[in-house]
């Protein structure tokens, strides 16, 4: 027969157990951090990724561009399509509970393989960061471009998300149809991708301390090889941006990219980088490279995923690894990464 005696105690120990596994629980969940990312969106085709993403409750999604595919200098057509994939019902319910964050690339700047030359892109600027609910008082409305950065404390870890324009200020393209491919690196260096008050901002945000750094790139930086759009076409601001990592006081920064209706994982150990530096492309969210026969990426970690999905990474702060997975239809994972920091 149990005493009172020892049925206080038992209580209090269960009270105390209790308590002491709600805390570990709630200390791994407030050591862990999600992101959702993807491109390549036609509002003319079913969306069939949201109801899915939502069930990962990540704590922000990012589009990596081509939210829409509007090609076009006809702003009320643009917005037409903003406003569609806005109301897509899944979409307007995913959107409902979850931060969303993004840039563009060129089919939602306005036009295939665009950069600075395009004339209606001050509108359509406008266009993107209305469907991206950006306050009309944010300091982003008074800049040209669509770049951002947003900070995430978590305990004593931060997180930095830095969102690059890679359309507004980018420069000419070296067009060599006879090489075989649709673009060859420019000639000695020339030509930017950032611009110069970019390239600015983007070094203070690098010089700021921060755990993880990730850093939002519509096109790929690592993958090179392909002949289509790429960083590597301007090989002065790869060299750039590698020198700013090693200088810089952000750490463990990882890139996300889209464009290429591909998906796949890129990784370089760079002299002077005390990590690799990883490039994950997720591409696309409706439609993919379904005719995909291969390419050359001497970067690529494991198979390219040419199926439609969606980009997941956690971080979990705690164990200093970060997971990264390739999701495709029916919640399949279709190819996964794992790496220590």
């Amino acid at each position: 027969m149990i005493s009172k005696f020892q049925n206080s105690l038992f209580v209090t120990f269960f009270l105390l157990f209790s308590v002491c596994s709600l805390t570990a629980q709630e200390s791994d969940a407030n050591s862990k951090f999600t992101i959702a990312f993807g491109s390549c969106n036609r509002v003319d085709l079913p969306n069939p990724f949201w109801e899915d993403i939502a069930s990962k409750d990540p704590d922000v999604f990012i589009w990596g561009g081509d939210v829409i595919y509007a090609d076009t200098d006809n702003m009320k057509k643009m917005e037409a399509m903003y406003s569609k994939q806005k109301n897509n019902d899944t979409y307007k319910s995913f959107a409902a509970q979850t931060e969303i964050l993004g840039t563009w690339d060129d089919h939602d700047y306005g036009i295939n393989d665009g950069g600075a030359e395009y004339s209606k892109k001050q509108s359509s600027q406008k266009l993107f960061l209305d469907f991206l609910n950006v306050p009309e008082d944010s300091e982003i409305r008074n800049k040209e471009g669509v770049y951002m950065a947003k900070d995430y404390q978590l305990g004593d870890k931060l997180i930095k998300i830095i969102v690059l324009d890679t359309r507004y200020f980018r420069t000419e393209l070296t067009d060599d149809r006879k090489s075989g491919k649709r673009y060859v690196p420019n000639a000695n260096g020339e030509g930017t991708v950032l611009g110069a008050e970019q390239w600015q901002w983007l070094t203070e945000q690098l010089n700021q301390q921060s755990d993880y750094c990730i850093v939002m790139s519509s096109i790929q930086f690592l993958s090179a090889e392909h002949g289509f759009e790429t960083w590597g076409n301007f090989p002065g601001e790869v060299t750039r941006f590698e020198n700013l990592l090693k200088s810089g006081n952000a750490s463990n920064v990882i890139l996300l990219s889209g464009d290429r209706h591909i998906s796949e994982f890129s990784k370089k150990e760079i002299s002077g980088l005390e990590y690799p530096l990883i490039d994950f492309t997720s591409s696309g969210l409706t439609h993919s490279y379904t005719s995909y026969k291969g390419e050359p990426n001497k970067y690529r970690i494991g198979e390219v995923i040419s199926d439609r999905s969606y980009g997941l990474l956690t971080l979990d702060l705690k164990n200093n690894l970060v997971n990264f997975k390739i999701m495709g239809i029916n919640d399949q994972i279709l190819s996964e990464l794992n790496q220590e920091y």
